[in-house]
């Protein structure tokens, strides 16, 4: 078959496809474009999930009537300039745009409208595509509140590529990742306000923040992620060399099942890059179980000459010139705030725990029966339901000691109720130490939080006195793709660190000599072929530190004080304040928490007190 040119309408719709593969394309390529137009005030509009109508109306610049033609032509931008010698800097790139110039592609695949009155024009004008055909641009009635800006009407999307339209989703999905996308860009944007309407009803509706960086990026992020999500996340806010890190982090009981709350933003561009989300769980792994997923909206500034944002048609993903450096920041800033948490949890969990409180009308016989005994049995009413020990005293604890016997040192119980897990009262069932604190009662797992404990000394332990190593009396050679094995020799050093020692044995193979002792008998080669995956992955070794952390837990576990232990007041007021003194206390070693905390005027509501 011989080559020829394809006819310019097919060349717009190949390129149509790359870009606007759905309605949510199509819609965060016009508010993108809103953005860069420094609109204040951008209300979203669709019919249909997206396919019967897309209306995006901003407060922007606005495109004066000469280029109107231009902005619906191909390879024709506003945000790119060329030097003298006509050379374009593709890398720079400090707006929104650039990889899809999206008008000319929806044009191309639907009816497009663009009304627009840029800004000191006394007149408003419009210009539409159908399918390709470009009409005349043509003076019109100015039909919005805003003096000036522009609104982009999108009827009919694919009616000229109908094919695609048989790859369409239901109504009721399009519309919902319609919405994903508004909130997504309205979390980077919180000084701009947004507003969606989907069929007639408006489900978004939100106000700028005047302090889009700090306390105004906390709302705009409660209002979208849920109130729950302000009073359970810690505030990032570091740099390293030329990159920033900013914006908030849930705390480890406050997880979710799906990663899909968990958004990353790149130049306030919303991104899903695989090496953010290995950040990410890297500096969770073990505060969480395996299928449970942490929340967070983490915002990198990064000089525009050290990203490519241009690797994805739709800029979804994005290539760092040093991803050892973006990773590093992350799990580092990760891993800083979450030990400056100490021993929170999550509020959600007494919010459940107050859920679950039932209040019962008693009936009118039987209330009638109490009065009339009330006096005899009152005096000698002695709690049926659990064995309760009172705990009379309050003793601190020294940070250092995790084992099972807990350090006693006197304190007034007047004082101990003070500190920030309270002082000790009761054990109930022989599990849950309850404790009152000045405002409220605590009532704390005793096997989970000692598991903490224990836990975090022995991780200590590991990282100042190396991992203890056993060597394999046959050495083990692991067979590897070249490159696996080359990424495996780079990171040796750091591997010899956690007991593996390893060397080159020919192409594409290595040889196991030494392991860590504390894992017993492993099979080595199955190990390298997992580092392998993970430094490909993750960019770092995470299974071995993963095993080596599983090996610390079961351990900790295995030592920690058992529920049905019955501890004295000074074992459980020794507890309390080691958890006070040790980071990720609030939560177990799988990310349940240790404690629930009631506040008093909660407990009064459930009284009919407040």
């Amino acid at each position: 078959m011989p080559i020829r040119r394809l006819p310019p309408q097919a060349i717009n719709r190949i390129a149509a496809g790359e870009v606007i593969e759905r309605p949510a394309a199509a819609v965060k390529e016009l508010v993108e474009n809103a953005l860069d137009a420094g609109a204040g005030r951008i209300a979203v509009r669709i019919e249909r999930g997206g396919l019967g109508l897309i209306s995006v109306a901003d407060d922007g610049a606005g495109i004066a009537p000469d280029e109107l033609p231009l902005a619906v032509e191909r390879h024709a931008t506003s945000k790119l300039s060329a030097s003298a010698e006509g050379d374009v800097d593709l890398l720079d790139i400090n707006t929104m745009g650039f990889r899809g110039e999206a008008l000319p592609s929806i044009g191309a695949v639907a009816r497009l409208s663009i009304l627009s009155r840029a800004r000191g024009q006394a007149e408003a004008w419009s210009v539409s595509v159908e399918g390709g055909r470009v009409d005349p641009v043509r003076p019109a009635a100015w039909a919005s509140l805003h003096p000036f800006g522009a609104i982009v009407e999108v009827r009919d999307l694919f009616f000229a590529t109908p094919a695609r339209l048989k790859f369409m989703k239901s109504e009721r999905a399009e519309t919902m990742a319609v919405a994903d996308v508004v909130k997504r860009l309205a979390m980077a944007r919180a000084d701009v306000a947004f507003s969606l309407e989907q069929d007639g009803r408006v489900s978004l509706r939100l106000e700028a923040e005047e302090d889009p960086n700090n306390t105004g990026r906390r709302a705009r992020l409660a209002a979208i992620l849920g109130a729950d999500f302000a009073p359970n996340c810690i505030a990032l806010d570091q740099t390293r060399e030329r990159v920033r890190l900013s914006g908030f982090a849930g705390l480890p009981t406050f997880h979710r099942g799906t990663r899909d709350h968990q958004h990353l933003f790149v130049n306030g561009r919303p991104v899903k890059d695989k090496l953010i989300v290995g950040a990410v769980r890297a500096a969770y792994q073990d505060l969480l179980a395996r299928d449970r997923h942490p929340v967070a909206a983490l915002f990198l500034d990064v000089p525009t000459s050290d990203v490519d944002v241009n690797v994805h048609p739709a800029k979804t993903e994005v290539r760092f010139r040093d991803a050892t450096l973006v990773r590093g920041l992350i799990v580092g800033a990760l891993s800083h705030a979450l030990a400056g948490a100490g021993h929170r949890s999550a509020t959600t969990t007494a919010s459940s725990a107050l859920a679950g409180f039932r209040t019962f009308e008693t009936p009118q016989p039987a209330l009638r029966a109490w009065s009339a005994a009330e006096e005899r049995v009152a005096p000698d009413f002695v709690m049926p339901s659990a064995r309760v020990e009172l705990a009379r005293g309050s003793h601190p604890v020294d940070g250092d000691d995790v084992g099972p016997a807990l350090n006693r040192a006197p304190v007034p119980p007047e004082d101990a109720q003070y500190f920030p897990l309270g002082a000790a009262r009761a054990q109930v069932h022989e599990t849950y130490i309850v404790a009152q604190t000045e405002d409220g009662i605590v009532i704390v797992d005793q096997h989970a939080a000692h598991e903490r404990l224990v836990y975090e000394r022995m991780k200590q332990m590991l990282a100042s006195g190396g991992v203890r190593r056993q060597a394999l009396l046959i050495p083990e050679v692991a067979e590897l793709d070249p490159d696996e094995a080359d990424a495996l020799m780079a990171r040796a050093e750091e591997l010899a660190q956690l007991g593996l020692v390893i060397e080159p044995f020919g192409q594409g193979a290595v040889l196991v000599r030494e392991t860590p002792a504390m894992l017993g008998h492993v099979d080595a080669a199955g190990l390298l072929k997992d580092l392998a995956d993970d430094i490909a992955e993750l960019g770092e070794a995470h299974a071995l530190k993963e095993r080596l952390e599983e090996v610390c837990a079961a351990m900790a576990c295995r030592g920690s004080v058992r529920a049905g232990r019955r501890l004295t007041a000074e074992e459980m007021n020794a507890l309390l304040r080691q958890m006070e003194a040790t980071p990720y206390s609030g939560q177990c070693n799988h990310g349940r928490p240790t404690y629930v905390e009631l506040k008093l005027a909660d407990i009064e509501k459930l009284f009919g007190r407040r």
